[in-house]
Order: structure tokens, then C-alpha cells, then sequence
């Protein structure tokens, strides 16, 4: 994550992530399911900034760009506001594990469509356990923030790593991928998304699951042609039938001249593996024309 001292406060920029590669393994007792999946962060940004207090309360204001808004067929689609929100959780858990008494103004602008399986809230969490813990002059390692962030959501300690990574049990055991290298994607967010937990209702884990290695091995030989050949995501089929967009898009997608794409988390966002930032921007304009909700033409990140 990008972390910046200003006059405002400590800035970080939260991106958003797309998974590559998605596996559902079974059910855990715990209610959570275990998966395997591939994932890499992407240059599509939520920003926080925290600027700390006098001893009181953590105060949240939220800004959502236009860019934002997604209508959501099944289950919430607003920002929660207050100690509902996961990036607010978060500080309030670093504050309390580490005995802060200051207090502090937490500021997200939100640009990471919600409801579409791009991981905002969790990269928002990520990204203000980081700048609380600069901005307490806390100083603690990633290693000793890793158990908060698993506390806090599955996704959370991926962001917190930063980088491309296999992250397996209900996601928060994270493998990081340091030969990733840098690849190009068109993101498109339908007009409508989904319910997390409603996909993974009617999921159905397989009794042969699929292997990552073929997709991994390929990314990290920067073979672009297999690595697209070997995108793939169980919970597609699951969110096809909650929402029609699922299918509409594939339609999209398969049509166009990328050389891999799928559904990301559990829905409704898609992308594209293009073959350089040319034919990202080109294949961006094409599906905007389309009016096919919106579109983003990123790159991985760290």
C-alpha cells in the first residue's frame, strides 16, 4: 500500500483486487468455507486518510465518488457508516490490542464499486490499520498486524501483505507470488451486484477441485496466453443464477479479443487479461461504448 505523511493526516491508497483464480474446497464448522484462490491487487483505489486526536472517539466521513454506486439485488449496497464499518473496526481493534487512549478522524473516498467481489472494505480495513498504526507511532510489523487483520475479514490480510498472493483456509493464509510481475486487465462493474454470502448459498463445492498450479506456474513464467487459459472462479455458476449480469458479461467478454477473463470474487465484476496497456485501453473503450457498466482499465500492483 502507498503510504504518504501530509498536512491532512497519514494517506494510503487502498486498491481494489481481482481473483484470478477461485476454488471452493467445502464447508467449514465454522460457518466460513475453505477455499483456495489466486489473487492480485489492481490500480483501481479507495483512499484513506487518519489524522489522530486528543483522547475521545474514532470519527468517520465518507465520500463516495460517482463512480461508486452499484444497485444490489440481493442484500446491502451502502457504505456503512460508524463502528459498522470495517475500516472504523479496525482502528478500534488496533486501538484496543495496543492501548492507545488517542482518539482520531478517519476519512475514506470511496472509488472501489461495492457489492462486486473487488474487496474495498477489506482493502479499506487494510489500509487504515496501516495508517493508525503510523500515525500512533505504534511501529508494529506486518507480522504482529497479520492476526488483527484475519480477526477483522478473510480478505484483509491480503491487502494487508500488499502483493499478488495464494491465499488459502477461509482466505486468510496468505502465500505472496514475488515474481508476479506486471499485467494488464480491463475491470467492468455491471449496474447491479450481489450478496456475498447469498453466492456462497448456492455454491457447490466439487468433489475433484481444481488445481491452481497450472495458472500460477504460467503467471509467474509471464506466459500470458496460458495464464488466460487457466483463469477460472467456482462461484461464477452460483451468480449466474442470482443475477443476469453474470451471463451477460461472460457473453461480452468471450467475444472480445482478450486472451483470458472471468468473474471476480464472488460477483458481479469481470475482467479481461490483456496483452499490454494499448490493448487494455482499446478493449476499455470498446465495452464502455457498450454501456455495460463501468469500466476501468488497471494494472497489478502492489
Amino acid at each position: 500500500m502507498r503510504v504518504v505523511r501530509s498536512a491532512k493526516g497519514i494517506v494510503v491508497q487502498a486498491p481494489a483486487k481481482i481473483n484470478l483464480f477461485f476454488e471452493v474446497l467445502g464447508k467449514r464448522a465454522d460457518g466460513y468455507h475453505e477455499v483456495e484462490t489466486l489473487m492480485c491487487p489492481v490500480s483501481l483505489f479507495d483512499t484513506i486518510v487518519f489524522q489522530e486526536s486528543p483522547p475521545g472517539p474514532i470519527h468517520f466521513h465518507c465520500r463516495q465518488t460517482t463512480r461508486c454506486g452499484i444497485r444490489v439485488e440481493a442484500g446491502g449496497g451502502e457504505v456503512p457508516e460508524g463502528p459498522d464499518n470495517l475500516a472504523v473496526r479496525a482502528v478500534q481493534l488496533l486501538r484496543e490490542r495496543a492501548g492507545v487512549s488517542d482518539g482520531g478522524w478517519l476519512h475514506l473516498t470511496k472509488r472501489i464499486p461495492m457489492a462486486a467481489g473487488l474487496g474495498g472494505g477489506s482493502s479499506d480495513a487494510a489500509a487504515a490499520l496501516t495508517a493508525a498504526n503510523v500515525a500512533w507511532k505504534l511501529n508494529w510489523p506486518s507480522e504482529r498486524l497479520m492476526p488483527l487483520a484475519a480477526e477483522l475479514g478473510s480478505d484483509v490480510p491480503f491487502f494487508l501483505d500488499g502483493g499478488a498472493a495464494l491465499c488459502r483456509g477461509r482466505g486468510e493464509r496468505v502465500e505472496p507470488l514475488d515474481r508476479f510481475g506486471l499485467w494488464d486487465f480491463v475491470v467492468i462493474r455491471p449496474p447491479a451486484g450481489l450478496s456475498t454470502r447469498d453466492v456462497y448459498r448456492r455454491c457447490v463445492p466439487p468433489d475433484q477441485p481444481r488445481n491452481v498450479n497450472p495458472l500460477r506456474d504460467a503467471l509467474l513464467r509471464r506466459d500470458r496466453r496460458a495464464a488466460g487459459r487457466e483463469v477460472f472462479n467456482r462461484l461464477q455458476p452460483a451468480a449466474a443464477r442470482l443475477s443476469p449480469w453474470v451471463d451477460r458479461l461472460h457473453a461480452v467478454l468471450a467475444a472480445a479479443d482478450g486472451l483470458g477473463y472471468g468473474m471476480s470474487g464472488s460477483g458481479t465484476a469481470h475482467f479481461v487479461l490483456c496483452r499490454h496497456v494499448g490493448h487494455a485501453r482499446r478493449l476499455a473503450r470498446r465495452f464502455q461504448a457498450m454501456q455495460v457498466g463501468r469500466v476501468y482499465a488497471v494494472q497489478s500492483c502492489r
